[in-house]
């Protein structure tokens, strides 16, 4: 039988994703996008699904709750899934007020008016509130531990992290409280198309392109457990058809790599990209490999972001035991996709860039 989603941040990085991702798995689904198009948001991320009978863009604010329940009823909605959220770790350093206010407050929007149609209104129906979360939560690992499990205490250290746990504790709170059936997903640092260009791999990717200075905190050694996108997507579907309502499920891509490792990485496979196609030199002429230079040159080392993390990793035993999920992509193929799809798609990202 064919469903209908709602979801949050659908003009965002993932939220678009997954919006692609469903449509190609279940073409009959109705589905709903709800974004506020904030600076990350961008409604070309869904130019594809336009114009579709069965696909809504509604440009709106999860805080809006009356606006939410509408949706909820006027799209006889049974599956909510929430993506929208600042996610900026930077940005929540120097202005955390608007990381309360959405991904706090905002949820909670979300979770009212789903209580008041799903529980509330005139005869409660079979339900979900899938909530997207971060491995951010679980606070920073040392050398040698093992990697973060469903069960792992709570020890956010940025206010990006803080306000994503706070939204978790009030989704598991509706569940146990008023009995709102929710799942909830916590991932490692997602990659791949439509990634704005302010995190690591699209910031290094473009500036490279563009022969900017490639920034990496510290000394770079900071770890982080790469998941590519369509993963992560593969993995929220998998908890919306057989995970446990009421539980958790980290999502990671099985992929620890150190931070200037990454951005050597993609230096070195943008430098195979110039050297295999004369073409990349004209369309980029600020490029090392327009030249013949290694893009590694580039690399810049800046000072340490205050309290910054060491080290995430995920333990994705569970949603694999439990749910079957396993990512299909390594860090070098889907690095690959992700550099093939920046290419491919330069009147994208272009107007996105400042300076």
């Amino acid at each position: 039988m064919p469903r209908s989603l709602l979801v949050t941040g659908g003009a965002g990085f993932i939220g678009a994703n997954f919006l692609h991702y469903w449509r190609r798995q279940y073409p009959d689904d109705t589905l709903v996008a709800l974004d506020a198009l904030t600076y990350a948001g961008n409604r070309a991320n869904l130019a594809a699904l336009e114009g579709q009978a069965q696909f809504h863009f509604v440009h709106g604010n999860i805080c809006d709750e009356p606006l939410v329940a509408e949706l909820l009823r006027k799209h006889r909605v049974d599956t909510l899934v929430h993506f929208a959220a600042e996610s900026h770790v930077d940005r929540s350093i120097s202005g955390p007020d608007a990381f309360i206010e959405t991904n706090i407050i905002g949820t909670h929007s979300l979770l009212k008016a789903a209580r008041s149609v799903w529980l509330d209104g005139a005869g409660a129906c079979e339900h979900r509130f899938h909530h997207v979360s971060t491995d951010e939560v679980y606070g920073s690992l040392n050398p040698g531990d093992p990697g973060f499990h469903e069960a792992q205490q709570y020890q956010p250290n940025s206010p990006y992290s803080a306000s994503k746990a706070a939204s978790d504790h009030l989704v598991r709170a509706y569940h146990h409280t008023y009995g709102l059936q929710v799942t909830t997903s916590n991932c490692s640092n997602n990659y791949g198309p439509w990634h704005f260009p302010e995190k690591l791999i699209p910031l290094c990717l473009t500036n490279v392109l563009r022969g900017r200075p490639l920034p990496v905190y510290g000394d770079g050694s900071n770890i982080r457990d790469w998941l590519y996108v369509e993963d992560h997507c593969r993995g929220i579907d998998l908890v919306l058809a057989s995970g446990a309502v009421g539980e958790s499920y980290n999502i990671g891509g099985n992929n620890e790599w150190h931070n200037l490792a990454i951005v050597e990485l993609l230096c070195d496979q943008l430098d195979q990209r110039f050297a295999a196609d004369p073409a990349l030199a004209a369309r980029f002429p600020d490029a090392p490999g327009a030249r013949g230079a290694a893009a590694r040159s580039l690399i810049h080392f800046v000072e340490d972001r205050a309290g910054h993390d060491w080290r995430y990793a995920i333990d994705a035993s569970r949603i694999t035991a439990e749910l079957g999920y396993a990512p299909q992509e390594t860090f070098e193929t889907g690095i690959g996709r992700t550099i093939d799809w920046f290419l491919g798609n330069e009147a994208w990202w272009r107007p996105l860039l400042v300076g």
